[in-house]
């Protein structure tokens, strides 16, 4: 993979396929391997709860535990929503969309892609409207 950043590489303010390709295939193989990361934790405190009888809502360590448990939970998440992030951004690549943003139909920066290569708006796009509503939680 070449070092230089996407952006300085684009022709008419678009990186080529295959330099997008190869980032994206990058990122994903780090998103694999930190999810492999997360999940070897993730067994690990689930194996260590096995072993104990724990009891978090009598236990002072329990709460320390069922935190710990849900935070790499929350990681691996993360992490799999990231990966499915690629994977479309992969298809975009492939049906000549990528770098096209979906609400506007503009070209996003090249600058925005090489800090979220899965990004799908322009950064006017995705600024919040201060005009609607905040989504409901």
């Amino acid at each position: 993979m070449s070092d230089a950043p996407l952006h300085a590489r684009a022709e008419q303010g678009r990186p080529d396929a295959a330099t997008v390709r190869e980032h994206l295939a990058a990122d994903r193989a780090d998103t694999l391997a930190r999810m492999a990361a997360v999940g070897r934790d993730f067994d690990g405190i689930v194996a260590a709860n096995a072993l104990v009888a724990v009891d978090d809502e009598h236990d002072p360590e329990g709460g320390t535990t069922a935190f710990e448990r849900a935070h790499v939970a929350s990681l691996l998440t993360q992490a799999r929503e990231h990966l499915a992030e690629l994977d479309q951004a992969l298809g975009r690549v492939e049906h000549g969309t990528y770098g096209q943003c979906e609400t506007c139909g503009r070209t996003i920066p090249p600058e925005r892609l090489e800090i979220r290569p899965a990004a799908t708006t322009c950064v006017s796009c995705a600024r919040p409207d201060p005009r609607r509503s905040p989504r409901p939680a």
